[in-house]
This record gives structure tokens, sequence and C-alpha cells, in this order.
């Protein structure tokens, strides 16, 4: 396994007040392997994945990170990623590790070429700054700065937000044949279920920073259990649809991680909830029904 999480804990204090917003998320990234972070804004996703590679200051983290992976990642607002003051291929030129430069391999120039040619810009596109490129194109030079370290895990966090759907299509696909030419493994952190299906192997929704389903892509889209996994699916939009269809979506929105629910997180919401969903003893109860794949009493059964 490349590589294993188990049990993280991210917790802040803010305003003499704690807020947990990742409280117990285990999952785990095999070699080569195309893994997704699901969920709505506000759930965790980016958290986990920053402390994952060790970028979160001023936080209490606890759990366990097994495996050392080189870890590159590709950010959501490439606009804001990228330093507007420097030209691209001074930007990417950084993520090259000095070593490759002292074994007197190619000139630093050459190697940046070849990383813009990998994804798809011309050789030009070096000297420009960020502003003088669209979005996908941003999005690119932020995928060759990933790749210039040659990681062993990509974490692309939500990028393709504010792309077109042809673009986001462009750039996903461009991630997916990189990583598979490469061998490289890919974390995919997205609220699209969408994408997740043609895009990764396994998934694991997450709500109120936990893992409350995981699995197979196929065996969790096809027959999702958790009533969450559900609404997320049921959200996507159908082309086969009535055009005056409304729109499904999940009533109310996640709670701020200083104020989460007692009990399953997503009860308030949920229209399968029992009684002891909201109970204390919450977590008890679902380690007595069995450690599957979901966490949900009103299923019977708990998150490994």
């Amino acid at each position: 396994m490349l590589l294993e999480v188990r049990h993280l804990r991210v917790a802040f204090k803010v305003d003499g007040r704690l807020s947990v917003p990742v409280r117990d998320v285990s999952f785990s990234i095999p070699e080569q392997g195309r893994v997704a972070l699901v969920g709505e804004s506000g759930c965790g996703k980016s958290l986990t994945a920053l402390a994952v590679g060790g970028l979160v200051d001023r936080a209490e983290i606890s759990g366990e990170i097994a495996g050392s992976p080189r870890i590159a990642y590709v950010f959501q607002n490439p606009m804001q990623s990228l330093n507007p003051v420097m030209r691209v291929g001074a930007q990417i030129a950084e993520g090259i590790p000095r070593t490759e430069l002292r074994r007197g391999q190619r000139p630093a120039a050459r190697m940046v070429a070849g990383l813009l040619a990998g994804v798809g810009l011309p050789e030009a596109a070096a000297a420009k700054y960020p502003c003088e490129l669209s979005g996908g194109q941003q999005q690119r030079v932020m995928i060759a700065m990933a790749l210039a370290q040659r990681p062993d895990l990509l974490i692309a966090d939500e990028p393709t937000t504010a792309l077109d759907v042809t673009t986001q299509k462009e750039v996903l696909d461009l991630i997916a044949g990189i990583a598979g030419e490469r061998g490289t493994a890919v974390l995919l952190i997205t609220h699209n279920l969408g994408l997740v299906s043609r895009y990764s192997e396994y998934v694991n929704v997450m709500y109120a920073g936990e893992i409350v389903e995981r699995g197979a892509v196929r065996d969790v889209l096809d027959s999702p259990r958790h009533p969450y996994t559900r609404g997320l699916i049921a959200a996507v939009p159908r082309l086969d649809a009535p055009k005056d269809a409304p729109l499904a979506d999940i009533p109310g929105t996640v709670p701020p991680p200083t104020d989460w629910p007692k009990g399953c997180a997503f009860h308030p919401r949920c229209s399968e909830a029992h009684p002891e969903c909201a109970s204390d003893d919450f977590n008890m109860l679902c380690e007595r029904m069995g450690a599957t794949s979901i966490k949900c009493i009103a299923n019977g059964v708990s998150v490994a």
C-alpha cells in the first residue's frame, strides 16, 4: 500500500473554542491507485489532504499516516496558487529536484520545456506570466509544476473549479493520462460523483469530518447504502431528466465544525434518521453492528 491514513484528527482553537474539522478519517491509497474523496464543501476534504502532506500549521494533529510517498498537489484555483509576478517557466523550474539539476542532465530551461510539452503547452508559455494564460492553461501549468517533482502521489484538490465543462474534461483526462503513463497514484478531491465514476477506482464519501461510506466506485455508485451518498448521487444532473424537473438537493447545510451534532452528524438532514442516530452512543452502537463499508444505524453497519 502506498499510503495508509488511520484515524486522522485535525483540531484548532478558534476564539477559545475547539474546532475539529477532521474528526476520524481513515483511508488507503494503493500503488498507482486512483482514489476519490467526495463530499460537500465544509466536510474537511481539503484539510485532510493538506494534513496528509504535513501542510497544516497551528493545529493539533493526531492519528497515523503510514507510508512516505513523494506528494505533489494540484490546487483548485491556479490563479491564486501561481505567483502573479513570476514567469511560468521560473515557477515550474522551482519544482525540479536540485539533485536532477546537479547530475548534469538537461539544463533547467529544457526540462521546463519538456514538462510544458507533457501537459500540452508550447515552449513559449514559459516566458509568460499567469495572467497571460487562460484558466485551463494555468491549471496545466500547475500540473507541470506538480510533475516536476516526480511524485508517487498526485493530490488533485477540485482541479476543475471555475473551468468550463470542455476544459474540465481536458484537465482531468490529462491528469489521468499522465498518471497512467508514469505509474503515479491519484487522490481526487471533489463534490461531483459524476467525475468520480469516470476517473477513480475507489471512493471515500466524507461528511462532517468523517468517512461515512467507502468502497469500489462501481459498488458505491450502483448500490449506495448511506443516505448522504444517495443524496449526492441524486443531485448529479441527468441528461435524460425532463426539462421541467426540479434539481434534487439535500435539505439543509453542512454544520460548522465548532458545532457538529451529537451522534451521526448527518441525522438533522436525513430522512431515514432513527432516534439512536442522535445518541451520544452512536459510534458504540455502530461498532456493535459490525464494521464494513458504511457508518449508518439505519443500514445497520459501520465504517471499519
